[in-house]
């Protein structure tokens, strides 16, 4: 089984329509960074369980109904009466999305450490605003040293959110300090850069493989997919064909995809990977992103869908 923890929040995505006022309506999509990842995992047919706290409200409602039928476990699903997160979105020109968020007193960071997760855990993944927001994020970061130790496989993505960030120097220290605890890192260019305080992210993830990680995953966009590994794999597979609505969730689905890869063929050492297999799991995480951003908002995709595209 994947755990997937982190926030459950909603997205408020612009409309179609432009009214004289010029402000365009805002329609709720449910999302959050983790959420997507297990709906991703989900959809793809790997057995995937959701940790966090949701709320009673009627967006909580609707979130775990939607993950109910994306195949996704909720028993892991704590549950409390303060409101969801909100996330304006807002898309610029080339339709990726900049995000506000409203998250004072929600549910998602008041969420509180399980204890052990079941035996049957393959992977742990972690991420987004579950790692940034406290009381939550203590919890969260008690959870990931204690599955590292237990040997399941553990994944992160920090999906940078700048906005919620107050002291960027001690997250980046915090953020160092997760990853002889993390296997796989996954990210964007971007975050890489920012958490590199500006510097080269492939440098900067090439340094993080000395500190235990195993494989760091870059997304570049359209300019697709790179890993590199600890054992000196380095390989960058173009992004698949799609006609591009916006980018909300493609770098989530990405990560459910990989998780769900990885466990379909069992590979939770990633030091045993060729690199054949690390063509076929980016080519893989490349398709079902295709399909997120030919959607409005995170709408991964089903194993259905893939191997009608041939995947």
């Amino acid at each position: 089984m994947i755990v997937v923890g982190g926030e459950a929040l909603v997205d408020l995505v612009p409309g179609e329509s432009n009214p004289d006022s010029g402000v365009r309506p805002l329609w709720p999509r449910l999302g959050g960074g983790p959420y997507n990842v297990a709906l991703a995992a989900g959809r793809l047919e790997a057995p995937v369980s959701f940790l966090s706290r949701v709320s009673n409200d009627r967006f909580g409602i609707a979130l775990l109904k939607r993950l109910e039928e994306s195949s996704v476990d909720v028993s892991m699903v704590q549950r409390g009466a303060e409101p969801t997160t909100l996330a304006v979105v807002a898309l610029d020109e080339t339709g990726s999305a900049h995000y506000t968020f409203y998250t004072e007193g929600t549910a998602d960071r008041l969420v509180s450490d399980p204890g052990p997760l079941p035996e049957s855990t393959f992977a742990l993944s972690l991420g987004t605003l579950g790692m940034v927001l406290e009381p939550g994020a203590t919890a969260y970061e008690s959870v990931l040293r204690r599955a590292a130790a237990d040997g399941v496989l553990t994944a992160l993505d920090p999906n940078i959110r700048e906005a919620l960030i107050v002291d960027g120097a001690a997250y980046r220290a915090r953020f160092a300090s997760w990853l002889p605890h993390v296997r796989l890192l996954k990210l964007s260019v971007e975050d890489a850069a920012w958490l590199a305080g500006g510097g080269d992210p492939v440098e900067a993830a090439r340094s993080w493989l000395d500190t235990g990680v195993h494989a760091v995953v870059l997304t570049r966009g359209g300019d697709g997919l790179s890993v590199l590994t600890a054992g000196g794999i380095d390989v960058t597979m173009p992004t698949a064909p799609a006609t591009l609505v916006d980018t909300i969730g493609a770098g989530d689905t990405v990560q459910g995809a990989l998780l769900a890869w990885l466990h379909q063929r069992k590979a939770g050492d990633l030091t045993a990977l060729a690199e054949a297999d690390w063509r076929q799991a980016l080519d893989y995480a490349a398709r079902a992103a295709a399909v997120t951003v030919s959607r409005s908002g995170a709408e991964p995709p089903w194993t259905a869908e893939l191997t009608a595209s041939g995947v």
